[in-house]
């Protein structure tokens, strides 16, 4: 018969599977009206902030939001890729994804961030 310390691990164990299952990977959509220099991203998740940086850039440029989980910044010249991310979860704290948007970016793409979160 099992102890009641390996029962209460297991239980432990299984409840840490659960959580852990929730938790879903972020990622980024180019939306439709993304040019060269334009840049509109869907992210799939509710976020608070969104920044890129642009390749060999050493500032972060803040997107706006201009509707739930949309997000776009525009540019006077062409954006210059790979561009790195710098997202804000809600109640998460600040993640950086680096060279997740490639420089030929294409409207539609769908580039994932490799970070989950809850």
């Amino acid at each position: 018969m099992a102890s009641l310390s390996s029962l209460m691990l297991v239980a432990a164990v299984a409840a840490l599977l659960v959580i852990g299952s929730s938790a879903s990977e972020v990622t980024f959509k180019v939306g439709e009206s993304s040019t060269t220099s334009t840049l509109e991203l869907i992210t799939n998740i509710a976020i608070s902030e969104v920044e890129i940086k642009e390749k060999g850039g050493s500032d972060w440029r803040g997107l706006k939001e201009s509707s739930a989980n949309t997000w776009k910044i525009k540019s006077d010249a062409p954006l210059k890729g790979p561009l790195s991310v710098r997202f804000l979860v809600k109640n998460g704290g600040y993640r950086v994804v680096d060279d997740v948007i490639p420089e030929t970016f294409k409207a539609g793409s769908v580039y994932k961030s490799g970070i989950q979160v809850q």
